[in-house]
């Protein structure tokens, strides 16, 4: 008799959490634990680097202020080394944070008085975004003269070199690029890319677009690849003129 397969068990997600306010930090932990989730917890900025680089986390959610080094310092040290999603956790009235944070290669960013459930539901869209995969129906390689962008590697080269994307910037840049000749509203880009509606203040689409551009060659005073439509959204251009 055949045995019958048992079907592949999916994967439980790790969370590392780095934060050194140990009843915030354990709270979250239960929260995230109760849902399903594998969660550490790491309280030094210093001792953060090297764990997210020889853990690899599937997600990371980090604190600005940390004792040792600073979750922004954190976060611009460990992104060469560490391609998935790190979510920051922010002062609600630190606008400054959270622009550093996306700077830095932050994916995306919650306050520090965010709600549970709230902070599940970032937790659960970051991941999700990791795992999609385009239908087979979408392209899985565009290219607009020299700029080739490789869905099926979410690589992106320029004149034939790699250049280094965080998961935030390559997705942003993957829904321009598929929608190229296209304007994208910021409200259409906040639903498709972290289920969310766009609340009129959030700044971190502007950040990533304004990061974007001199990686693939477009003049950030004079973009001629993205383009800013006053009052609309970005508009992706095919032939970049």
């Amino acid at each position: 008799m055949t045995a019958l397969a048992t079907p592949e068990k999916e994967k439980t997600p790790y969370i590392l959490i780095v934060e050194d306010d140990e009843r915030l930090a354990l709270l979250t932990q239960d929260y995230l634990q109760r849902n399903g989730m594998e969660v550490a917890i790491e309280s030094n900025g210093n001792t953060a680097i090297q764990r997210i680089i020889d853990e690899q986390p599937d997600l990371v959610l980090l604190d600005v202020m940390l004792p040792g080094c600073d979750g922004l310092t954190v976060c611009r040290e460990v992104r060469p080394h560490y391609q998935q999603p790190i979510l920051m956790l922010t002062a609600r009235t630190d606008d400054m944070d959270q622009v550093l944070g996306l700077e830095m290669g932050a994916d995306d960013y919650v306050a520090k008085t965010v709600q549970p459930r709230v902070l599940l539901a970032r937790v659960r869209a970051l991941l999700r975004r990791l795992d999609g995969v385009a239908s087979e129906d979408s392209p899985q390689r565009l290219q607009f003269d020299n700029l080739v962008i490789d869905n099926g590697g979410r690589s992106v080269t320029l004149d034939g070199q790699l250049v280094d994307f965080t998961s935030a910037e390559y997705d942003l840049l993957w829904l321009l690029a598929s929608n190229s000749g296209k304007i994208l509203s910021r409200e259409d880009i906040f639903e498709r890319l972290r289920g969310i509606e766009y609340d009129g203040q959030d700044r971190s689409i502007d950040v990533r677009v304004s990061r974007i551009r001199p990686k693939i060659g477009d003049d950030p005073e004079n973009p001629k690849r993205i383009k800013t439509v006053r009052s609309k959204g970005y508009l992706f251009v095919k032939d970049g003129n």
